[in-house]
């Protein structure tokens, strides 16, 4: 077992034991219902064939079809793909979706790929997995280095295998070809609304709350650009290339303008009228942005940031989880003892499964919603499992990432009971009343 894996299994015991769950649970939750591997060969451009590797798992289906993103990365593994399987199944669970928890991934550079290139490569893929997959068993979206297009030829491979239009089986769109409107922000979005739930509850102001943002991807960028609006200081932006940082605030939107223009987040122009000037800034490396003082820390990039290595120089108020498993268990522990509250990662961005969610039931339907609908569903989900969360935190007396779980866990064992456990089986306990 991977060692990713056995921090999650080792904190999952203790929210177990915390629940008193049956037997039953521990043993459905503790491997996955089905992993797949599969070899994708690509034509490149020059001729040459060569072979990629992809995975996809299943983690657990109690509630219904597994649902969880695809991603292109070199460092892809099996057991980083079952790890943040088990994620979704509890992120899913603990936004109240009739979903269970899965992941695929492929192990390459997207980046060394031409356009070509990476649209075989995504058609590959489907191939592979295309008999496991469906509306109503496995739903794939978009994750690390995939976007609404890689879906759409995704979503187009599948209708050619099986000869029949299924927009359903995957989400992530592009709204054309059945996506639905807000999803490409819905993660920054949602992150949003829990930061706002969690500001009012501290008693932040927005424009006293400065913010460091590592990552500024889809959901970094998203998340920022909202945050701004909303009234926020953003005082920090860093990419996989290093960062830039303003104590008197950065414009997130002019800043990706630049970034798409010039690929690097270097000399940002504001501009007012026909009068532009070069934003004051200092350029800051990704180890010194996780070491700022600021009152919140929002991680946007990837798995493992915060480690025991350096939770000790983390001078954040507050950690937001925006990324998958930015904090590892190590950290996690370390900041909990210096009363440095994290926002998880299951809670933080359930905004993009949310609106997944969204997009299935519009594809199933065939009646698709304006964006403002949306948003406004969006943020009610978003914020009333937020307000159950911390109240669970203030009830249980424990952290936040505990609460999240203990609130997911919870539903997952309570449709594991309700399929009857060994207690019911045995007699000690009754089954769910049917009237």
């Amino acid at each position: 077992m991977s060692e990713q894996r056995t921090q999650t299994q080792s904190f999952l015991d203790e929210v177990f034991d915390q629940l008193d769950v049956s037997d039953d649970v521990r043993t459905r939750l503790a491997q996955p219902k089905l992993a797949l591997t599969v070899n994708i060969p690509v034509r490149m451009d020059d001729g040459t064939l060569q072979v990629f590797k992809g995975f996809r798992v299943q983690f657990d289906d109690t509630r219904g079809p597994t649902k969880g993103g695809v991603r292109f990365h070199p460092r892809v593994t099996l057991e980083e793909v079952t790890a943040l399987s088990f994620w979704m199944t509890v992120k899913c669970a603990v936004a109240g979706l009739p979903f269970g928890g899965a992941k695929g991934g492929v192990a390459v550079d997207p980046k060394r790929l031409s356009r070509l290139e990476l649209e075989r490569l995504s058609r590959g893929y489907i191939r592979g997995i295309a008999d496991i997959i469906g509306p109503k068993r496995d739903i794939p979206a978009p994750d690390v280095y995939t976007n609404a297009t890689i879906m759409g030829w995704m979503t187009d491979e599948y209708y050619q295998i099986r000869r029949q239009q299924t927009p359903g089986v995957i989400t992530g769109k592009p709204v054309h070809l059945g996506g639905s409107l807000g999803r490409t922000s819905a993660t920054g979005r949602g992150a949003l609304h829990l930061l706002q739930q969690w500001a009012q509850r501290q008693g932040l102001q927005p424009k006293r709350t400065r913010i460091a943002v590592q990552g500024f991807g889809n959901a970094g960028y998203h998340f920022a650009r909202l945050a701004h609006e909303a009234g926020f200081r953003i005082v920090a932006l860093s990419d996989s290339r290093g960062g830039i940082y303003a104590e008197d605030g950065l414009d997130p939107a002019l800043i990706m303008r630049h970034k798409l223009n010039r690929r690097e987040l270097k000399a940002m122009l504001y501009c007012d009228a026909s009068v532009c000037e070069e934003a004051d800034h200092k350029e800051i490396s990704n180890a010194e942005l996780l070491e700022l003082d600021v009152e919140v820390l929002a991680l946007a990039a990837l798995e493992d940031q915060i480690t025991a290595d350096n939770a000790e120089r983390i001078h954040a108020d507050q950690v937001l989880e925006i990324a998958n498993g930015p904090v590892d268990a190590a950290g996690d522990r370390i900041l909990a003892q210096r009363d440095i509250p994290v926002l998880p990662d299951v809670l933080v961005n359930a905004g993009g499964v949310v609106v997944s969610h969204f997009e299935w039931v519009q594809n199933r339907a065939g009646e698709y919603w304006d964006e403002a609908r949306v948003n406004d569903r969006l943020k009610s989900v978003m914020e009333g499992e937020a307000k159950r969360v911390f109240a669970l935190a203030d009830e249980q007396n424990c952290t936040l990432r505990s609460a999240a779980y203990r609130h997911g866990v919870a539903r997952i064992a309570g449709a594991i009971h309700d399929q009857g456990t060994r207690e019911y089986f045995q007699g000690a306990i009754e089954g769910t009343n049917v009237e």
